[in-house]
């Protein structure tokens, strides 16, 4: 794809330029590994699950691991080293718990550790005081990032200076033509523009008319690269510039818990006592955000249905709970009162458990029987959370009844032998009744077909740290 190229402060010529576009990408291609762990922003709406010291806890199994790590670390010296004193601008869309904000807060952690200078701004900022976005912006300033006002002259100012400057989502487009203005052509030929959404509503040209002119993109997954070259060009007559494919990939930290027996029956039982599942209880889960794209109302409503089958028909299954991992009742969103009160209205408040938004998805995972990757609208890209699953050889159970592509379920089949059991179903609660049964009938052929899915990921991606 065409990429242009034209002069601009402190980065030098072209080739230079894409020599170091080059190198980032593949160290992002190759080493996915992030060296951040947070603990959980917040505990459990219903009950008060408080996994810090149980994380703790089960992180005394691998302690031979931690110890190896650092010593595994100064033998290999950093693929980022290239980008020490080097300057870099991330732009984000929003500060949240969401994962576009999430990735690039990693990106700025890891490129300081090289030694880079990172700075952060926000695009779209409430106007009043937000805790979450006070707690993010105090944990970048504590790893020394950089965070100031993306409306300023300073932000111009570090634009122009800037050796790299990362615009995250396409949403971030708009900040180029707010902020810029006059010195846009000067802040273009650097800018990497990292791509994590799929639905309809993001292909306008306010977003993204000056993608042909950047010096690179980078999306999640092959499907969703495709579709946006395909839009780009049939929607909005603009092409897409040179675009890399990167997986997401898990940390280290979240690595260690996934491959510890001991750790995951810990978190395990710790999670479920707390939450009011039973060991043998089937657990359906849904780690998201809480938005309409994600599909949470649809999530419940499938699972009451299949609890009204279970009822009728009398079957022999597990009892069934569902758990939401990424609600936020601060928020008072409408979406999240629906969802209570078609919890009470339907009087099932004893299967159905809401979890609030947090940074440590592992307990999560480990406690978990299922997960739930829905799909409304045009569908979720390769989302991280489906990675993290793939760790912890959970089945997936997706969804393909949204109008369009699925780029979840279409990654994972036409790329690799998932790690995982995986079904499509029409998100029926009869769908759910028949992964009730598979569940309890499948165990040694789902880690059959984790053990092949990980001989294949480990040929096709450089091993276990590009999950």
């Amino acid at each position: 794809m065409a990429k242009h190229a034209s002069a601009a402060v402190g980065w030098g010529h072209h080739h230079l330029q894409k020599r170091w576009l080059l190198a980032l990408l593949l160290m992002l291609t190759v080493s996915t590994v992030i060296a951040f762990f947070m603990r959980a922003a917040f505990d459990s709406c219903d009950r008060n699950v408080s996994v810090d010291n149980v994380i703790s806890s089960a992180r005394d199994s691998v302690q031979v691991a931690d110890k190896r790590a650092p010593q595994i670390a100064a033998a290999k010296p950093s693929p980022l080293s290239f980008m020490k004193s080097k300057i870099v601008l991330l732009v984000s869309h929003e500060l949240s718990l969401s994962g576009g904000p999430l990735l690039l807060m990693e990106l700025a952690f890891l490129l300081r550790s090289v030694g880079a200078e990172v700075n952060w701004v926000t695009f779209m900022k409430p106007s009043e005081t937000d805790e979450v976005i006070y707690s993010l912006e105090h944990k970048m300033l504590d790893r020394r990032v950089q965070v100031f006002s993306a409306f300023g002259k300073e932000a111009i100012d570090t634009a122009l200076r800037a050796d790299l400057v990362v615009l995250n989502t396409a949403v971030a487009g708009k900040w180029v033509d707010y902020v810029l203005k006059e010195d846009i052509h000067r802040v273009l030929p650097k800018v990497l523009w990292w791509i994590h959404e799929m639905r309809g509503h993001y292909f306008k040209l306010e977003y993204v008319k000056h993608l042909p002119s950047v010096a690179g993109a980078m999306i999640d997954s092959h499907v969703t690269a495709e579709y946006w070259k395909n839009r780009t060009q049939e929607r909005l007559k603009i092409k897409m510039p040179e675009t890399y494919v990167v997986h997401l990939g898990n940390s280290n930290e979240l690595m260690q818990v996934a491959e510890d027996s001991v750790a995951k029956r810990v978190l395990r039982e710790h999670v479920r006592e707390s939450l009011g599942v039973r060991n043998d209880d089937l657990l359906f889960a849904l780690i998201n955000s809480v938005s309409r794209g994600k599909g949470q109302d649809l999530f419940l409503h499938s699972f009451y249905e299949a609890l009204q089958l279970i009822k009728q028909k009398k079957m022999q299954v597990p009892p069934l709970h569902a758990v939401i991992v990424g609600s936020d009742m601060s928020a008072h969103t409408k979406l999240e009162m629906e969802l209570r009160d078609y919890v009470t209205q339907k009087k099932i408040q004893d299967r159905v458990h809401f979890v609030n938004k947090t940074l440590t998805v592992a307990p999560y995972l480990a406690a978990v029987d299922v997960l739930v990757q829905n799909s409304q609208g045009r569908g979720e890209c390769f989302g991280r959370i489906t990675i993290e699953a793939m760790a912890f050889q959970l089945p997936v159970l997706t969804g393909n009844s949204c109008r369009g592509h699925n780029g979840n379920s279409s990654e994972r089949h036409n790329r690799f032998i998932a790690p995982c059991w995986e079904r499509r179903g029409d998100n029926s609660g009869e769908t759910y009744c028949e992964t009730s049964y598979a569940c309890r009938e499948e165990a040694y052929n789902r880690k059959e077909r984790v053990r092949k899915g990980e001989r294949k990921i480990s040929r096709t991606s450089h091993g276990r740290e590009n999950w």
